[in-house]
């Protein structure tokens, strides 16, 4: 395929993945296959939307080599011997996709694949042995992968995915059933406890949730805003995006700038800026599988990658109580901690997920979300592990001091 081609191509695929929810931000990469030694593959740490043909790199299969001052993906070498061991794969679609990164963190093939789903992918979807993201260690348990099976998806253990296809219709093909085998395997191990279909995933949280949870009274509803800081002031939203408020950051400021009341609420947004001076942004999230987690109460510890780097080496639990703002906030914010953590859970109430920005916040609700599908996914199969510390510490520094940079 001509260079440019297949450059433009790659560029539109991964606009398509974030259209999709397949990927997000600057999480995955995308390839395309240019001859036999050759191909095109997105570079290090930009966003997909911004992306333009002169942004992707040519890469040599052989030794990974490449010409200019724009990096390539640190996963190339997993999309180069893609194509060395698969000669009819011409694209790769690397993601991070919900349903199959928390069964990823099972270590487990999904065996018996059938019907559509099977002429699409294989009949099965086998998993690679654990490697920190970007290493020869994960490229390896790839290639070991590639040699035991002729599937066109891999997970890769507590990571995400890997999407093989002829071309770039076929890859995309292959990794949105791969999402829907991953939900339907989900649904039918739930079934198989409960003897009923699960009529949504929240009810599969639900049921995970009160299995687990521990024997307290039920904490008291919390309202969820999000908010933002700008200079002395903290804007506090509802969920359809309303100003709800505008309140004074500190004590010399007016209390309430805006607003027909003073939320509660606001008292634990304020107590989270004047802590953690990295901290500009702020979503009270309770998605299902986050509101899930906070009923069982427990800290969290990072079953995925993305996890470790973006939220943090654990997640804390705390319970914040309208009724007593002074008291429980400064919980929350004890439990916050420092710069390795940028959540926190509210128990019953869902987690509180921060970031230097707004698009950083975003970023870390939905690294949450799936980490804790991934968890309940764990209790509801058994199995899952968490991912080691110093791996876990190592991926979040390295994170925070360089790629985030990079954006």
């Amino acid at each position: 395929m001509d260079i440019l081609e297949a450059k433009k191509i790659v560029v539109e695929a991964g606009k398509q993945l974030v259209s999709t929810g397949l990927i997000a931000r600057t999480w995955g990469n995308v390839s395309c296959r240019v001859s036999d030694t050759q191909f095109v593959i997105t570079p290090s740490g930009k966003a997909y939307e911004g992306l333009t043909p002169d942004d992707i790199v040519l890469v040599n299969m052989a030794d990974l080599s490449y010409e200019g001052d724009i990096k390539p993906s640190s996963e190339k070498g997993i999309h180069a011997q893609c194509y060395l061991h698969r000669p009819e794969i011409n694209f790769v679609i690397h993601t991070h996709q919900a349903n199959a990164s928390a069964l990823s963190a099972l270590g487990r093939d999904l065996n018996g694949i059938k019907g559509e789903s099977k002429e699409i992918i294989g009949d099965h979807i086998p998993v690679s042995s654990y490697g920190l993201p970007g290493t020869g260690t994960l490229r390896k348990g790839v290639i070991a992968t590639l040699e035991r099976s002729d599937s066109k998806a891999i997970m890769l253990k507590s990571h995400g995915a890997v999407c093989l296809g002829t071309d770039y219709d076929d890859a995309f093909k292959v990794a949105n059933e791969v999402e829907k085998v991953c939900k339907d395997y989900i649904a039918k191990a739930y079934g198989s406890f409960k003897n009923k279909v699960a009529t949504s995933f929240e009810e599969i949280y639900d049921y995970v949730a009160d299995a687990k949870k521990r024997a307290e009274m039920p904490a008291v509803p919390v309202t969820a805003y999000d908010s933002v800081k700008i200079d002395d002031a903290v804007i506090l939203y509802d969920k359809e995006g309303n100003t709800a408020a505008v309140v004074g950051l500190c004590e010399c400021c007016d209390e309430l700038i805006k607003g027909d009341k003073y939320p509660s609420e606001a008292d634990m947004h304020k107590a989270i800026y004047n802590k953690r001076s990295d901290i500009n942004a702020i979503i009270h999230s309770q998605e299902p599988a986050i509101t899930a987690a906070s009923k069982i109460g427990k800290t969290v510890k990072p079953y995925l990658d993305d996890f470790a780097q973006i939220v943090g080496i654990t997640v804390r639990c705390a319970e914040f109580d309208p009724n007593d703002t002074l008291k429980t906030s400064k919980k929350v914010v004890k439990a916050l901690g420092g710069k390795t953590r940028n959540a926190v859970f509210l128990r019953d109430n869902g987690a509180v997920c921060c970031g230097p920005n707004k698009e950083e916040a975003q970023a870390t609700e939905m690294v949450m979300e799936k980490n804790c599908k991934a968890g309940l996914c764990g209790e509801l199969f058994g199995g899952a592990k968490n991912l080691g510390a110093v791996d876990c510490l190592l991926m979040n520094v390295v994170y925070r001091l360089k790629y985030s940079k990079q954006k």
